[in-house]
């Protein structure tokens, strides 16, 4: 092991190069997938005729894919229909549609732990079904999802590292140019590499148990 090579300026640069992307592969991928995942949720929660059918379909199909085989779907299959997108936008495509099937799950869920009382409450007093989703359903049902999404957040960021299949130039993929270098420098490399994971997830983590505790 040379950890004073694996760890030369160069290398932390490069790494930390492959690390922000990374990060911004997740954050597009987590705001992207929060709100389709909200939606598609809403309208399965409303049970709307055809449309909550198909989207159920199309959730579970989705579920059921590796998201390896989502990132190759969207880096190598799309060209073929005429649609080609750069290895960021190709992982970013991914990963929403992935992780908007899995969150959806869980608004769905949070929509439906609602007591039904609460709602006909609201009707009773005057507000439409959609206005008591807005202000009543939906308000306490988003403070409930918030650990499971978080978790769910912290997967797809560790999820990001599956994009090293189509050379994304993100965390992992740096990391394998710098090994490839120097036998001696897998082992520290992958230490740092995990370090850099660790420390992201457990701070989400711990954002998360905060909002929890705080709508407890």
């Amino acid at each position: 092991m040379d950890f004073i090579g694996a760890y030369a300026p160069s290398h932390l640069t490069f790494l930390l190069e492959g690390f922000w992307v990374t990060l911004q592969v997740a954050f597009l991928s987590i705001a992207l997938s929060f709100v389709v995942s909200v939606i598609v949720g809403v309208i399965r929660y409303a049970r709307i005729p055809v449309l909550s059918q198909v989207l159920a379909t199309a959730v579970e199909l989705v579920r059921n894919l590796p998201l390896l085989l989502i990132i190759f779907f969207t880096y190598f299959a799309l060209p073929e229909i005429g649609i080609k997108l750069d290895k960021f936008y190709a992982a970013i495509l991914a990963l929403v549609i992935f992780e908007s099937a899995m969150i959806s799950e869980i608004v769905r869920s949070g929509l439906n732990s609602i007591e039904k009382g609460q709602i006909e409450a609201a009707r009773s007093s005057g507000l439409t079904y959609m206005q008591t989703l807005w202000h009543v359903v939906l308000p306490q049902a988003l403070r409930r999802m918030v650990p499971p999404m978080v978790s769910q957040f912290i997967s797809l960021l560790k999820d990001t590292s599956l994009a090293v299949v189509i050379a994304l130039p993100e965390l992992m993929n740096h990391a394998q140019i710098i090994n490839g270098r120097n036998v001696n420098y897998v082992i520290p490399t992958f230490l740092l590499v995990a370090v850099m994971y660790f420390v992201v997830n457990y701070a989400l983590s711990i954002i998360s148990k905060r909002l929890e505790n705080r709508h407890a």
